[in-house]
């Protein structure tokens, strides 16, 4: 006998207690009930089954005897199975049949019809429970047992679509008998080898168990066959989940050998609630007292281990029951005080019977105006009537719970999870840690307290984890391993511009343009908003340059005014020589465009200024070249190049020259104008404020027209290099134009090849450079005879001829 089923029959007996001492339930009618067990075997249940129908003194299917005994209702069976070859008979006879157990939604419940009433909510929520408990804890590689039936198969079925759309692998999945059977010793060795294996993986942490009420004495047992003396099955860490049916026990000859390895479990069970009385109602259950029952007898002898002697036979014994022992004295795997959720199922189920008999009562009282009386209306009710009010009923039972049949004939509600502390003496509690919540938005329906949950000693108090291989950490990805399961994998890092920021991703993503990746690739961290400013020593050394060299134009211009009676400065055009002066000057503060933050205005001026300003520069060069050249040429008798002498010449060039750039950067203003833009990928780390070109044909149209003018002047000039010493400035503006170009032709190159601020600092440069290597090397010459040695600076000294 299963001692801890003995706790079934009690809440039986006492609800049908409750009710008959109750006068507002059924008055005047007494309810009794007859227990019958099925063995566990097919044959019996059959043969059981037509025993509740027909027997009363002798055994006579389809004949009923006694008609002071009226069959209104089955409450059974605990499993599946039963439940089912008890559902072939009774279906027949239309006999309503409450099972208290879960069981695989199969349908044969609803090919039945109402006479197959389930006490317990439909099994499917169980599923869906597991996986979002599965989820909750990350535990993605676990193994399944399974009992080898019908329902097993059913789970596994229903199970593994699951885990596949939620990205969860079984490790395995062994199928275990329902019952064991000891006469094959060498299948049970195989089987017992097989779950002993997986059980010893320390790499799957976690269990499903799909089974019957009896599967963990059987599982028990399996493990008791490989480790005789218990020495590592409290030391292996598992986390173990269970479904409805699974109860802890420990039967006859398993009392020595503890639960431990099931410490922690996490398991769903019926849900329930501490019934008023029922543990009082304990109190009164004794061996030798008035009230017994044909289960007492041997439920008291399994459980306290002696024998209860009888008055009537000698019996030579060594330990007698003296019937006084307690029932608080067994441990939780062989009973338990606290109401069960298969208790509470029957219960509820007494209860649902006798609300159904009260309204039928009640309805063919109103019906027969009350002539009969109560009791009276009730003798010639069949079960078959009982189906039109037992699926209705609706009641609050003495926990204050509202219990009532869904539409489809279930038992409302959900799942309670529980967490089973287990000591060291083998009892334990059960300690309730969530629930399944059912009516609710997908992915809400689990409630777990996780900081109540006691896991193996083994797991230190820390959460387990049940993978196939370690969590991929942040800054890597999940790359499948070819061959094993999705749930297997090996982890590669992010590629260049992505991150991951959490546990096991699948993908590595690109952070936000604003953001760019961590060194180690774990997070995004916030690009600086970078552009050349004097706040930087790069921006303040170009500042600082820029400054000086437009000091040194200003002083140039300056010694130039002040000097410009003198022959060196009238010489050669003195009215060109001043716009020179001054549109360098000008080139030098045009740099200072380039040094602050980018706006709308300072992205129009910035190339259309530098552009149209050096073009001016360019072309007083080309002008004084040409200038050079004419005057040579006017020197010989008859020539006709006098008539180009003059101011207009050389004013002429310049403007013509510069109108040319003007007209080039007003069409590009006008078609498509340069405009502030963040440049977000060029450099790791930085959003770069320039500015657009807007058309990058125009900006080279300004710098190509530039160059044509400084090729010009260059060629010119050097082919006037040779004149006689009088008009020698052809040699300095050689000179000048080759530092000029050198500088804008090694520009191009460098700028294409720089990004963000390098650029503007090349262009910075270029603009100073090829300023001052025009001052330079045109106006320092004449600034050293003007300054030092102004004996050259007269008439003579210009005229001389070089012998």
């Amino acid at each position: 006998m299963v001692t801890k089923f003995y706790q079934h029959i009690l809440a039986l007996a006492f609800a049908v207690n409750e009710i008959n001492e109750n006068p507002k339930i059924l008055p005047n009618v007494t309810l009794g009930f007859h227990i019958y067990d099925s063995y566990y075997d097919a044959r019996m249940t059959y043969h059981t089954t037509l025993e509740v129908l027909f027997k009363s003194h002798r055994f006579v299917p389809n004949y009923q005897c006694d008609r002071q005994k009226n069959l209104m209702a089955i409450i059974g069976g605990l499993g599946s199975d039963t439940s089912n070859l008890m559902a072939d008979i009774i279906g027949f006879y239309k006999v309503p049949q409450l099972t208290y157990g879960s069981f695989a939604p199969q349908e044969n419940h609803i090919t039945q019809g109402p006479s197959f009433l389930p006490l317990v909510p439909n099994e499917t929520q169980q599923y869906m429970g597991i996986i979002r408990l599965l989820q909750y804890f990350k535990w993605t590689w676990v193994g399944l047992l399974l009992v080898d039936n019908s329902s097993g198969e059913h789970f596994l079925q229903t199970l593994e679509p699951l885990f596949y759309q939620y990205a969860i692998c079984s490790a395995f999945t062994e199928r275990i008998p329902q019952i064991a059977h000891w006469d094959s010793l060498e299948e049970l060795g195989n089987i017992a080898t097989k779950v002993y294996v997986h059980y010893t993986n320390k790499i799957v942490t976690t269990f499903i168990i799909y089974g019957e009420s009896l599967t963990i004495p059987w599982l028990r047992t399996i493990i008791f066959i490989r480790d005789i003396g218990n020495k590592e099955n409290t030391s292996l860490r598992k986390v173990w989940i269970t479904t409805t049916q699974i109860d802890f026990i420990l039967t006859g000859h398993q009392k020595g050998w503890g639960l431990q390895m099931f410490q922690g479990a996490i398991s769903f069970t019926i849900h329930s609630k501490e019934i008023v009385g029922f543990r009082e109602f304990f109190q009164t259950i004794k061996p030798y007292g008035p009230q017994t029952d044909g289960f007492l007898k041997d439920f008291w002898e399994e459980a306290f281990d002696c024998v209860l002697l009888n008055p009537n036979v000698a019996m030579d014994v060594d330990q007698t029951c003296t019937g006084e022992e307690s029932l608080e004295s067994l441990s939780g795997p062989h009973f338990e005080l606290l109401m069960t959720g298969h208790s509470y199922s029957i219960y509820n189920g007494v209860y649902a019977v006798a609300h159904s008999l009260h309204v039928m009562g009640l309805s063919r009282s109103k019906q027969r105006a009350n002539e009969k009386g109560f009791n009276t209306d009730l003798q010639d009710v069949q079960p078959w009537q009982l189906h039109h009010f037992l699926p209705k009923i609706s009641f609050n039972n003495s926990a204050g719970e509202t219990i009532s049949f869904n539409d489809k004939w279930e038992m409302g509600g959900g799942f309670d999870i529980i967490n089973m502390v287990i000591s060291p003496n083998n009892s334990f509690q059960r300690v309730k840690v969530g629930w399944i919540e059912p009516d609710v938005p997908e992915g809400k329906e689990l409630i777990i307290h996780e900081d109540t949950i006691v896991w193996h000693s083994g797991f230190n108090q820390v959460m387990p984890i049940s993978l196939c291989n370690d969590y991929c950490h942040p800054g890597n990805q999940k790359k499948r391993k070819e061959g094993e399961k999705f749930c297997c994998y090996d982890c590669t890092p992010c590629p260049e511009r992505k991150i991951s920021n959490q546990l096991d991703m699948d993908d590595c993503f690109t952070c936000p343009e604003d953001q760019f990746p961590s060194k180690e690739k774990d997070e995004c961290l916030p690009k600086v908003i970078t552009f050349l400013s004097y706040k930087e020593p790069l921006g303040i050394t170009l500042a600082f340059t820029a400054v000086f060299l437009s000091i040194h134009s200003v002083l140039v211009l300056t010694i130039f005014i002040k000097h410009r009676d003198t022959p060196i400065v009238k010489a050669n055009n003195r009215g060109l020589t001043y716009i020179l002066l001054i549109s360098l000057l000008l080139c030098f503060l045009s740099s200072f465009l380039f040094l602050r933050k980018p706006g709308k205005v300072t992205c129009l001026l910035r190339q259309t200024v530098f552009g149209i300003i050096f073009s001016v520069a360019v072309s007083c060069v080309l002008a004084k070249t040409t200038t050079v050249v004419i005057a040579f040429m006017a020197t010989k008798p008859g020539s006709s190049m006098r008539k180009w002498m003059g101011k207009r010449q050389g004013q002429s060039v310049v403007l013509s020259c510069s109108l040319i750039q003007a007209s080039i950067c007003t069409l590009w203003l006008a078609t498509s104008p340069p405009f502030p833009d963040l440049d977000m990928h060029s450099v790791t780390g930085e959003i770069i404020v320039q500015c657009n070109e807007g058309s990058v044909a125009m900006f080279y149209c300004v710098l190509g027209y530039m160059g044509l003018l400084a090729i010009s002047s260059f060629t010119v000039a050097f082919l006037a290099r040779k004149l006689p010493d009088s008009f020698n400035e052809a040699k300095f503006i050689t000179f000048s134009m080759l530092v000029f170009c050198s500088v804008w032709l090694s520009f191009v190159p460098t700028y294409l090849s720089t990004r963000g601020k390098d650029m503007v600092a090349v262009e910075i440069f270029s603009i100073l450079a090829s300023s001052a290597g025009l001052l330079g090397c045109i106006f320092a010459p004449k600034c050293y005879i003007i300054l030092f040695r102004p004996q050259l600076n007269n008439r003579e000294q210009l005229i001389r001829k070089k012998v």
